[in-house]
């Protein structure tokens, strides 16, 4: 087995010796079981003290699917008293079945197992690096990652893990491609260059929001904008990747084979993809190729004609509450595992159905350390949410930002602010604005902007967040996927390694929407700055 020889890096500076100092500190802290674990109890001491304070808020609230804003009075729940205990024993196996992160990872990660068991991982990796222009390696992983938010979860399933084996074949980082990928799926997540299902869901809600009937918006609304993030998100990632991350990274040297993890959980580094591609794996991905045709024809004929099974039964919409985009992660299984079935065949790496089920079983066997994790984690998020504290605190501090009675370019950035601090603890897009947009939507009105500029200014403060929280669900994942590049990764490095994106982003993002602002450019077709 061959051992991984980290050189050590350059001088560091100041900014590097305090992430270092970060992910040093990070990585003191227990096992992210332990941690949750430890944020269970402070969850409950903390609603019993919550509840008797008498602690509540009233707040208005837009419905998704309806036309209504409801008055809604929320208040502390005790996790101590009965109704609490009660909920507590009797929650468990519904927190867990209901957090969608568990059956989404073991669903696709099948698929991608076989295919990056029986060697089509290592031979794309191969084939992908040579007709790419080295120069455009990162940009082309950082902006594919801010695209696959339209397929929701597919960029933290695959591409971050390839985004990290392609730097490795090419003698870079690979922590710095992990981080590059990551960067772009999450920290880019509330924008594209398509409109995705994201922009369906906050343009509704903003809608329910606006109390004056002559007032809507369009979900094209942020169209523009959304094109120039995509591309800024880009341009800063690269940068921040190529000047700042693998210099503080170092050298990343291995021997022909990759190190193999001593923890079962992990899994092994996928094998360098480096040199020329050999005749089997030539005829490998020819195999694939016409595997991923014929899966691609097959979900035409299912989702193109009138009336497909895959069209809204009702509508007849490919986009809105469509089967097609409720099944994307049954789609990357389907694709990944008819593409590495067809490579396995090609390649002579597949002789027989046991070289089929052995790798998804060993996939399954891999995730189990991941699985326990995502049980405890589930069950915190249940808790908190039935303490009702991350409500409590949102609407505490948007009725502050509310009455501090600022100009529009300090209500930007203090929505942003806000946004970003509430993502730390409260994920997903939706359940957030559900509780901003009936406060800030009518304060943008009042003073003569357009909500589309409210809703741009909450994608900028909910995305960057997104790479540097551990209580991102997909967290978890991340710090497993670096683990087969380093030994002694942890949360803190994961942590030390993402926050300089989420630092840049947020300055950056920020600022291109003040400007945008000031220069009074439409945000989308037909959506003007300015209310006429």
């Amino acid at each position: 087995m061959s051992e991984v020889v980290q050189e050590p890096a350059a001088q560091r500076g100041a900014l590097q010796k305090v992430l270092d100092a970060v992910e040093r500190a990070g990585n003191k802290v227990p096992h992210p079981v332990i941690i949750f674990l430890a944020l269970i109890a402070l969850i409950m001491v903390l609603s019993a003290v919550f509840q008797a304070a008498g602690s509540s808020v009233t707040f208005e609230q837009a419905q998704l699917g309806s036309d209504e804003v409801q008055t809604v009075t929320v208040s502390a729940q005790s996790l101590l008293d009965a109704d609490g205990i009660r909920f507590v024993f009797t929650s468990a196996v519904a927190n867990f079945n209901g957090f969608g992160v568990v059956g989404v990872i073991v669903v696709a990660m099948i698929g991608v197992g076989l295919a990056e068991e029986v060697g089509l991982i290592g031979a794309f990796i191969k084939r992908l690096v040579k007709v790419t222009p080295p120069r455009f390696v990162t940009f082309s992983i950082v902006l594919l990652g801010v695209i696959s938010s339209i397929a929701t979860d597919a960029g933290y399933l695959v591409l971050i893990p390839l985004a990290a084996a392609v730097f490795a074949s090419l003698g870079r980082h690979p922590l710095a491609g992990l981080a590059a990928a990551f960067a772009g799926v999450g920290g880019g997540f509330g924008v594209n260059l398509l409109i995705t299902p994201v922009d369906g869901m906050l343009t509704e809600i903003t809608n329910e929001a606006i109390t004056d009937p002559a007032q809507h918006v369009s979900i094209t609304g942020n169209l523009f904008f959304g094109i120039v993030s995509s591309f800024l998100v880009a341009v800063v990632a690269t940068l921040l990747t190529e000047k700042f991350v693998e210099p503080r990274l170092g050298t990343y040297r291995r021997e022909e084979e990759a190190p193999a993890s001593d923890d079962p959980e992990v899994g092994p580094a996928p094998a360098a993809a480096s040199g020329e591609l050999s005749p089997q794996e030539r005829n490998g991905l020819r195999w694939a190729f016409w595997g991923f045709v014929g899966v691609l024809l097959l979900v035409l004929a299912l989702s193109l004609p009138p009336g497909a099974p895959l069209r809204n039964p009702e509508t007849g919409s490919l986009v809105e509450d469509s089967p097609l985009l409720n099944s994307i992660i049954f789609l990357i299984l389907l694709f990944f595992f008819v593409m590495g079935l067809c490579y396995g065949k090609g390649a002579g790496t597949v002789k027989g159905s046991m070289d089929v089920i052995n790798p998804m079983t060993k996939t399954i066997a891999n995730l189990s350390g991941l699985i326990f994790l995502l049980l405890v984690i589930s069950q915190f998020i249940a808790y908190f949410n039935y303490s009702n504290l991350g409500t409590i605190a949102a609407v505490g501090m948007a009725d502050a930002l509310e009455a501090a009675n600022l100009s529009t370019v300090w209500l930007i950035l203090g929505l942003i602010a806000m946004t970003a601090v509430i993502d730390i603890f409260i994920g997903g897009v939706v359940p957030k604005w559900a509780i901003f947009a009936p406060v800030f939507v009518p304060l943008f009105i009042q003073l003569g902007v357009s909500p589309d500029l409210a809703m741009a200014a909450y994608r900028v403060g909910d995305s960057p967040i997104n790479v540097a929280t551990p209580l991102m669900p997909y967290f978890a994942l991340i710090v497993i996927f670096a683990e087969r590049y380093r030994r002694k990764v942890g949360v803190g490095s994961v942590i030390s390694l993402m926050l300089p994106y989420t630092v840049a982003l947020l300055v950056t993002w920020s600022a291109l929407l003040v400007v945008w602002y000031l220069l009074g450019i439409p945000l989308g077709p037909g959506a003007s700055i300015y209310l006429e």
